[in-house]
């Protein structure tokens, strides 16, 4: 399934963009753009793709995406056949990593929410308290102009930066290009792996790429990337697998392979165990298309 670019339009005397997508259904295909994205959907239920990540919303969902991840969300059939009591109701934050200056990104006031923009390039589905706090300022961000709407999104970015409530959507290797490393081991850790993925990679080997002793490696990986590497690095393969599953250019076993496994049936498990699907029913999914009237930026 080919992915499109769709903008959404900018007032000329604003910086970024705040808009409230109110209808029968969210009408976006499966599309990417180059600026950084928050949706909150107020009210309407149906699934969510963010990368190769599949799952569903409802009222209340927040999602953070980082420029060019490619989503959709597509309302359930109620929606779409016009019988539910509501319309489909969401909240739309766009931004570029420069709105504010070329300059914004490199002062020292932003650099712990550097990271979070690092790991919006997967997706962030964004829970608890968190969630609370960031939703209700989007909903007063609607009325708000001026000076009032900015320091709102920098109270959004400060909630953002200084959270641990959140889930990662998409694989690691579905989106390899960042501009956001937030240090030099991970750095390292991460360029190795993405160029190494398709072979076995020892912990020792990985740890001395870090320059660190196993032990402090594996302690260090697991409260950064909240799995082992071992799980880790299956996930990469995993989304890496995805990514070609969703391009229709290789058969099964050629994307197996390609992705570093050696055994079909070990990569249909693995799959399985990551994705709660199959290799086919995924390239099912993915290869079926969006209509425009099935599918919020």
């Amino acid at each position: 399934m080919k992915s499109i670019e769709r903008r959404l339009p900018q007032d000329i005397d604003k910086s970024f963009i705040v808009f409230n997508e109110v209808g029968k259904c969210f009408p976006y295909p499966w599309h990417y753009h180059p600026e950084f994205e928050l949706v909150y959907v107020r009210q309407s239920t149906g699934r969510r793709m963010v990368g190769d990540h599949i799952g569903f919303f409802d009222a209340g969902d927040l999602v953070f995406m980082g420029k060019y991840l490619p989503h959709v969300w597509v309302n359930d059939p109620v929606y779409r056949e016009e019988k539910a009591d509501h319309l489909a109701d969401a909240i739309v934050v766009q931004f570029t990593d420069s709105f504010l200056g070329d300059r914004f990104m490199q002062i020292p006031e932003v650099e712990l929410f550097k990271n979070t923009l690092w790991l919006s390039k997967r997706g962030m589905a964004i829970l608890g308290d968190t969630r609370k706090r960031i939703t209700r300022k989007m909903d007063e961000m609607l009325t708000m102009n001026g000076l009032q709407r900015l320091s709102a999104l920098l109270y959004v970015f400060d909630e953002l930066a200084n959270t641990n409530e959140y889930e990662l959507l998409a694989s690691p290797a579905f989106t390899q290009e960042s501009h956001f490393k937030s240090s030099d081991h991970f750095r390292k850790i991460n360029e190795y792996i993405m160029n190494n993925f398709h072979q076995d990679i020892s912990l020792t080997e990985i740890a001395s790429v870090a320059n660190m002793a196993v032990t402090t490696f594996c302690n260090f990986f697991k409260s950064h990337y909240r799995l082992t590497f071992v799980e880790y690095l299956n996930k990469v393969k995993i989304g890496h697998a995805c990514k070609l599953l969703s391009m229709g250019e290789m058969n099964i076993v050629e994307v197996a392979y390609s992705s570093g496994y050696n055994n079909v049936a070990n990569f249909n498990k693995q799959f399985r165990n990551v994705k709660q699907m199959t290799p086919s029913e995924y390239k099912k999914i993915v290869s079926g298309g969006y209509s425009a009237d099935t599918a919020v930026t």
